[in-house]
């Protein structure tokens, strides 16, 4: 019989069931010192202990961001020669005419006897056209308290968004079961306050009556209705998942004020894309200058009109490409950034904030992993064209059985691959791995703990959305009242109100759109400690390990096996 030190120091047998201590996924490792023989089909990652690599890291996927290089210099490159080749006579196709002795275009002898006498009489009947519309311009002089007003209400707006968001933040860390609750009425209020409004203000004005006859206000006003009931079965129907989602913004928001340092590098990041963009812009300005003035012939008559060069369609091409594919890479970058930098903050022991943890990330992105972020973008690139290309074709050759069947399909497909693609940048932003690896690596890591992904994608981000829409719709109400009591702007106010709206919800929902990366890498943190049985960050333990159970993988546990201890 062994003694109870024999039975300390026996290894493990890997084929035995595990004890009551042991995690249910956990999986033993060889020992670094016996080499282990392995199955010819085995995947080397197997076995891999995932966990942040704060180690220098090799560089993947390089292929692409040569790739991506060459697109870019290719661009800019064939930008100079657009600008120093373009033709100073495409803007005066009118000036040349048909010559039958040259066969040819030449420029008409009125036009190269411009003299001051023609610019005289040119003068004159520019201000005889001045004196015309003075009148226009009175009326244009007479709105300009509206531009003025204007300008002042979204200045004001963009000087707002900042507390707003940092706000929001704050108020979904601390009091988010609150925010929630209270939001959720407004999700049926506004819009049954706007649609009652509208109908009641179009049956008194006389114009709007006229146009939009009772029948049809009706229609409208019961569309609505049935819109927000939809809402309110939504809500119904998921009403259980909405404490838990609710958890899963507070957990998410306290990571984000753990990082407020993303705030002022991914605007950053959009700026030097900015910067980036404008001058490809200009080129395609200058390109369609490229070519000459040909002769064309329609019906025994012959013309004279400006050719393009056989070339500038293709650089059109190139051009547009380079823009959608170096778009796609910033927002992945940006998504690079944010889980770089979140990971180090869960992964860091002993609550220590990791110090230079952007910095980092930022190095990693531009560094080893710039092929694998130029890789994320070209497919991300390549699923919104092809999605445009189907849209585009359904708009124009209706919609039939055979189009339905693979416009699903691909729409479908489509979808997966994006989202495969966003854990898959996460993944690769903690891990340093490639594309290929990252994507096999955290599909098969939620797979192993079954965990329901689509839940966290779903719910929060549906929930995220209703509040900014809310918050919004409540400052657009104010500023309408502002704008009616302090000015006389009359129905204008309206539209002054409704641009800052916009403003206002595009700056929150990019603050909302960080956030929803936050919670996604937070997501895969989760996962990776349930993956190695520890614990770094224990108050999203308590919440995630709340989440639904992937059904699809319940049969790969062994029997009796239905949860995981920690």
């Amino acid at each position: 019989m062994a003694t109870n030190g024999d039975s300390a120091s026996k290894p493990s047998d890997p084929d035995d069931p595990p004890s009551s201590s042991t995690p249910l996924l956990y999986k033993p490792y060889p020992p670094l010192d016996e080499p282990q023989p392995s199955p010819p089909d085995s995947d080397p990652t197997q076995y891999l202990q995932i966990t942040y690599n704060h180690g220098p890291r090799p560089f993947k996927d390089i292929a692409f961001s040569i790739l991506f290089l060459v697109f870019t210099l290719a661009t800019f490159a064939l930008g100079v020669f657009v600008i120093v080749n373009r033709n100073p006579d495409s803007s005066h196709v009118s000036s040349y005419s048909y010559s039958s002795n040259s066969s040819s275009c030449v420029k008409s002898t009125a036009a190269q006897t411009w003299d001051s006498g023609n610019f005289a009489s040119f003068s004159s009947v520019l201000l005889r056209e001045l004196e015309s519309s003075s009148g226009k311009l009175s009326s244009v002089a007479s709105s300009s308290h509206v531009l003025r007003d204007l300008v002042w209400t979204l200045v004001i707006t963009l000087l707002l968004s900042f507390p707003f968001g940092l706000g929001l933040l704050v108020l979904l860390k601390h009091y988010t079961k609150q925010l929630v609750y209270i939001s959720l009425p407004f999700f049926i209020i506004i819009p049954i306050f706007v649609d009652i409004y509208w109908f009641v203000a179009c049956t008194v004005d006389s114009n709007c009556s006229e146009s939009f006859p009772l029948a049809y206000r009706i229609l409208v006003l019961v569309f609505v209705l049935i819109i927000v009931g939809i809402i309110v079965w939504i809500f119904v129907a998921n009403w259980h998942r909405i404490e838990l989602t609710i958890r899963i913004i507070g957990v998410g928001s306290d990571a984000l004020l753990a990082n407020l340092g993303l705030f002022g590098v991914l605007p950053g990041l959009t700026f030097a894309w900015l910067v980036y963009f404008s001058p490809i812009v200009v080129f395609l300005v200058f390109a369609r200058l490229n070519g000459k003035i040909a002769v064309r012939e329609s019906s025994g008559e012959y013309s004279c009109v400006w050719k393009q060069d056989s070339w500038v369609p293709a650089y059109y091409a190139l051009a547009i490409l380079t823009i959608l594919w170096s778009a796609a890479t910033m927002v992945e970058t940006q998504a690079y950034v944010i889980s770089g930098t979140v990971a180090q903050w869960y992964f860091a022991k002993d609550r220590t904030k990791p110090r230079r943890s952007i910095r980092s990330s930022l190095r990693n992105a531009f560094g080893p992993s710039s092929g694998t972020i130029c890789l994320s973008g070209l497919l991300i690139c390549i699923v919104r064209v092809v999605r445009s290309a189907v849209e585009s074709v359904r708009e124009q050759e209706g919609q039939g059985i055979v189009y339905v069947c693979l416009s699903c399909i691909v729409n479908t497909l489509l979808t997966a691959i994006e989202f495969l693609n966003k854990f898959t940048i996460n993944f690769a932003a903690i891990t340093g791995e490639a594309y290929c690896t990252s994507a096999r690596m955290s599909y098969e890591l939620l797979k192993r703990n079954l965990l329901s992904a689509v839940f966290v994608e779903t719910v929060s981000t549906r929930l995220l959305a209703g509040i900014i829409f809310v918050l919004s719709a409540i400052y657009t109400i104010a500023v309408c009242a502002i704008l009616n009591a302090a000015t006389d702007l009359e129905a204008d106010s309206y539209f002054v109100a409704a641009l800052a709206w916009v403003l206002l919800l595009l700056i929150l929902g990019y603050f909302v759109h960080v956030l929803d990366n936050v919670i996604d890498t937070v997501y895969i943190c989760y996962a990776i400690d349930r993956d190695r049985g520890e614990v770094c960050k224990q108050d999203v333990h308590e919440v995630y390990v709340h989440l639904p159970i992937s059904r699809n993988n319940r049969s790969t546990l062994p029997s009796g096996s239905t949860t995981f201890q920690v």
